[in-house]
C-alpha cells in the first residue's frame, strides 16, 4: 500500500495497518469486477453503480468499512441499471470521502 492509498483512512480507524492494505485491496477488487460508474452527488454523497452480481460482496465490505469507520452511510438501492451504492459522510469527514473517490481512478 502506498502513501496515496493510504490517504483515505482517517485517523480514527481501528484497522491494522495490514488490515488497512487489506481492505484498500477488497476496494480495488470491487471497483476492477463491478464499478460501472461513479457520481459525486454533493460534497458529502458519493454513488457508485455496480453490477448486482456483486451485491453480497458489496454489502459485506460495506458493514465492514462502517464497523471500523461508523460515520460512513452506506445506501444500497436496485435499480434497472444496476446496483447503486450511496455513500455518505459528515461533512468533517469530506476529506476522507474525496480520497475514496480518487481510489477509482488512480
Amino acid at each position: 500500500m502506498t502513501a496515496n492509498d493510504e490517504a483515505w483512512v482517517p485517523d480514527a480507524c481501528t484497522l491494522s495497518t495490514v488490515e488497512r492494505t487489506q481492505r484498500v485491496a477488497e476496494f480495488d477488487e470491487l471497483f476492477a469486477g463491478a464499478l460501472r460508474e461513479q457520481r459525486r452527488l454533493s460534497p458529502t454523497g458519493l454513488r457508485w453503480l455496480l453490477d448486482p452480481a456483486a451485491e453480497q460482496a458489496a454489502r459485506e465490505l460495506a458493514a465492514r468499512e462502517s464497523a471500523c469507520c461508523s460515520f460512513f452511510s452506506f445506501t444500497f438501492t436496485r435499480a434497472e441499471d444496476g446496483l447503486r451504492l450511496e455513500i455518505a459522510v459528515p461533512d468533517a469527514h469530506r476529506d476522507v470521502l474525496d480520497a475514496l473517490e480518487r481510489l477509482v481512478s488512480r
